[in-house]
């Protein structure tokens, strides 16, 4: 799902607000380098995809673009949008919508999972091909959805421009004030119980646990766990 003309709308980002535009990358950067740079950026612009998931580091007040590519309806699908409006991110959200057909590029011979449809019958390739907009399903099998989201995208920068000036107008007061962070531990990970008789009046349960996958990034001194044993029966 790639921005296929993504220099020439970098350049109109940076004309538009005169600020510095940078490019993240997953596959190539650290965890830690793109929280750095996310963390201190004025508005995040990317496709539909997992990546937007990095809204959560964004400053109060900062704007987060998701793009859309041809066929995909933003109102159907707001995993991000929901993420912006959770209380305490204080982000504003904006989409924009590819509606020209003619600037994607399409990949029915890929595999499936790369939203191939080579594997259908040719009526239903037909019928996606011809679809302009994708209907609402049960996530992430469907073959259309895939064929959609897996397209690359040219940016049309004057419809792009046109809709940020105009969210921009009515993006909200956030409060000036950073709000103190409440992220905290999350689950515990691949918890394990096993139970073992030692004699016939005493039996040992052990308890085994992963740590929550973003403790290392918390600035915490001390953790507690607390284990709660209910007890069920006389044979459980």
């Amino acid at each position: 799902r790639l921005i296929l003309n993504e220099a020439e709308l970098i350049m109109a980002l940076a004309q538009e607000f005169q600020m510095r535009v940078v490019t993240v990358s997953l596959e190539e950067q650290s965890f830690s380098s793109i929280i750095q740079v996310i963390s201190g950026a004025f508005m995040l612009v990317s496709m539909h995809g997992a990546q937007l998931i990095t809204s959560l580091f964004l400053p109060i007040a900062a704007t987060v673009v998701e793009l859309f590519p041809f066929a995909v309806n933003p109102e159907q699908y707001t995993p991000y949008k929901t993420l912006t409006s959770l209380p305490g991110m204080e982000l504003h959200y904006v989409s924009w919508r590819n509606t020209e057909e003619e600037n994607t590029v399409i990949y029915p011979q890929r595999p499936w999972e790369q939203g191939g449809i080579a594997h259908l019958e040719k009526e239903e390739q037909e019928r996606i091909m011809a679809s302009k907009d994708v209907p609402r399903h049960l996530c992430c099998r469907n073959p259309e959805w895939l064929f959609r989201i897996y397209q690359d995208t040219l940016v049309d920068i004057p419809s792009f421009l046109d809709v940020l000036r105009e969210a921009m107008k009515t993006k909200p007061n956030f409060k000036k004030v950073k709000i103190a962070s409440t992220v905290h531990p999350g689950r515990v990970r691949e918890a394990c119980c096993q139970t073992s008789v030692q004699t016939p009046n005493e039996a040992k349960l052990t308890v085994s646990w992963q740590i929550p996958w973003n403790l290392k990034y918390l600035k915490v001194r001390e953790v507690k766990y607390e284990v709660w044993i209910q007890e069920q029966g006389e044979n459980t």
